[in-house]
């Protein structure tokens, strides 16, 4: 056993780990984030995605060994004071997911992507997004829905919904 201790979503963890445990398992089954999905175990379809250290990775692909003393943001994490990310409101408004499965790691994947790029045409969101596969809706609203993340997250501009999407259960 290795231990290892990394802080997942603003919490501090240490615990022991086989040294051959991937980081999507350790963070399922002993972290308990299960929206970071297990879709493929090769790194093909980033179902998976997460942030570490600030960057998106595949953690089916990341040792949880090597995540030791880092920092890693999960699909649960990214909301804020019980409202959503804007790149979740985005998709959610633009109907960028049919069944959901590529959902958390495509929008972990978006994030990332914004952040280098925070005003991308359709080319540079499909280009952005390629490591990541969605089987059911041919990626139409989801580039619609990155771009409109995009303009929510400009300096300035402030979300034109009705309401404010609150996260159910609210927390951080």
């Amino acid at each position: 056993m290795a231990q290892v201790r990394v802080t997942v979503d603003g919490v501090n963890y240490a615990d022991d780990v086989e040294p051959r445990t991937l980081l999507v398992h350790y963070l399922r089954e002993q972290v308990g984030k299960t929206g970071t999905l297990v879709g493929c175990d090769t790194s093909n379809c980033g179902a998976c995605t997460v942030h570490l250290n600030g960057q998106s990775v595949k953690s089916c692909s990341v040792l949880a060994v090597q995540a030791d003393g880092a920092e890693v943001t999960t699909i649960e994490g990214i909301a804020r004071d019980g409202q959503l990310h804007p790149v979740q409101e985005a998709f959610n408004e633009k109907h960028a997911l049919q069944c959901g499965y590529c959902t958390p790691g495509m929008i972990m994947q978006a994030i990332d992507l914004l952040g280098d790029n925070p005003d991308p045409d359709e080319h540079e969101v499909r280009e952005g997004i390629e490591g990541n596969l969605c089987r059911c809706t041919g990626y139409q609203n989801i580039v619609r829905a990155v771009q409109s993340a995009a303009q929510k997250m400009k300096p300035g501009a402030h979300a034109q919904t009705d309401a404010p999407v609150s996260v159910a259960g609210g927390g951080n």
